[in-house]
């Protein structure tokens, strides 16, 4: 499987050229505006920052290598009273499954971890106020042990929403050996890939 990341929350998802975008952005401080193309469109909740479904082009139909499965969660740690709910979604394509987390603000239940079930990778937020803060979201990454993951939902001046932290002060809970500052926004996600991703956009 192919990963982009296109920033925010945005990644497209591709795999045997079949084209998947989740949570395509407008209006977020810095990042020009999205324009891509893809077969299917996921959007964890339905903030400005996370449903631009207008920005991606779509493709024309065809069969899916990618099954997709469904985790209801919240988008705060209030059941859902302050921001609403936010889904977890599960993709998996050629042997690799990669949970985006979309908005997630609190941590997973038992019941949310298993329904999630195994998986290589995670897309995770990590900028708190909206979402997890870094302590939590490296809590959620552990209680899903997967073995790679890419942080989203933070600023990285002049990028991201101006209220929210940025990456550092989650890479700084991880051994220094186990992150990987790629060189690009895309990477292969295949048995070989392992750490705490971070693309450069």
């Amino acid at each position: 499987m192919e990963i982009t990341w296109l920033g925010h929350a945005c990644f497209l998802l591709e795999q045997d050229g079949y084209r998947i975008v989740t949570d395509p952005y407008t209006g977020v401080e810095g990042y020009p505006p999205l324009r891509t193309a893809a077969h299917a469109v996921y959007c964890s909740h339905h903030h400005f920052d996370h449903d631009a479904v207008d920005a991606v082009a779509p493709l024309s139909e065809r069969e899916s290598p990618f099954t997709v499965r469904e985790v209801p969660t919240f988008h705060d740690d209030q059941g859902g009273a302050l921001r609403g709910t936010n889904m977890i979604r599960v993709f998996t394509a050629g042997d690799v499954s990669v949970a985006h987390l979309g908005d997630l603000g609190h941590p997973l239940t038992a019941e949310q971890l298993t329904a999630i079930g195994p998986v290589d990778g995670v897309l995770v937020p990590v900028g708190g106020v909206y979402t997890l803060d870094a302590q939590a979201a490296k809590r959620v990454c552990q209680s899903l042990a997967p073995r790679w993951l890419v942080p989203m939902h933070y600023r990285h001046a002049p990028y991201g929403l101006p209220e929210v932290a940025g990456v550092e002060p989650f890479l700084a809970l991880w051994p220094e050996g186990t992150i990987r500052r790629l060189p690009g926004r895309t990477f292969q996600a295949g048995a070989e890939t392992a750490g705490v991703l971070v693309p450069t956009f």
